[in-house]
């Protein structure tokens, strides 16, 4: 058993010092799979009747692409979903593209996406202890509900204002943009950290600046 689990360290070790010396076409290559994975994701919503804005897989892939692709990279691949659904590449939600769907009320949460990943993704490379189940989970936590959600609650507001002509109170945007996904997106940041926890060496791979003092942390 002690043989098997030191072997599977060693897996996790090599590939993610293998994705960390990737050169750049093949970092943007893992990059375009997982803005991919996150317009495929867009696809399994549920609608609310009292918001323009639904329940959806997307934020599972934001909260992942920062832990799997790393410092800069999983930022990029949120860039990469932004920018390529802006010119009209139809893989948000209901398969829509251009730049009326990034103006439109959901757009903010989709700018978050991409502070979120390169918020997560830098933890992940920068210290060891971060990949700690706990400290993933408060890490994953604060990207969506603050990097994410702000920006996303902002153009939300900016939207009924400006296009509804319907200016909302802060309690009606937090219930139409916020408190009814809290439970879903707190249950897809416990999955994301499970898996983070899984997947991530607790090992140095790059210029981690803890390498040397992660092990005196005792968190799972």
């Amino acid at each position: 058993m002690a043989i098997a689990i030191s072997r599977i360290n060693q897996s996790k070790l090599e590939a993610y010092r293998w994705r960390y010396e990737l050169s750049v076409p093949y970092k943007l290559a893992l990059c375009l799979g997982m803005a991919a994975l996150t317009g495929l994701l867009a696809q399994a919503k549920v609608p609310l009747p009292w918001t323009p804005v639904p329940i959806t897989g997307q934020t599972f892939a934001v909260l992942l692409a920062g832990v799997l692709l790393g410092k800069w990279w999983g930022g990029v691949s949120m860039a990469v979903y932004a920018g390529l659904g802006a010119a009209g590449l139809p893989w948000f939600q209901n398969f829509s593209g251009g730049l009326a769907y990034m103006a439109g009320p959901t757009g903010g949460y989709i700018i978050g996406f991409i502070f979120a990943a390169l918020f997560l993704g830098y933890f992940t490379d920068k210290y060891v202890r971060s990949r700690s189940f706990f400290s993933m989970l408060g890490l994953m936590l604060a990207a969506n509900f603050i990097l994410i959600y702000v920006p996303g609650l902002l153009q939300l507001g900016l939207w009924l204002d400006m296009v509804k002509g319907q200016p909302a109170t802060f309690s009606g945007l937090m219930m139409m943009g916020a408190i009814p996904f809290i439970a879903g997106d707190v249950t897809k940041a416990v999955i994301a950290a499970l898996i983070a926890r899984g997947v991530t060496p607790k090992a140095a791979y790059g210029r981690e600046v803890d390498a040397d003092k992660w092990s005196q942390w005792r968190l799972p």
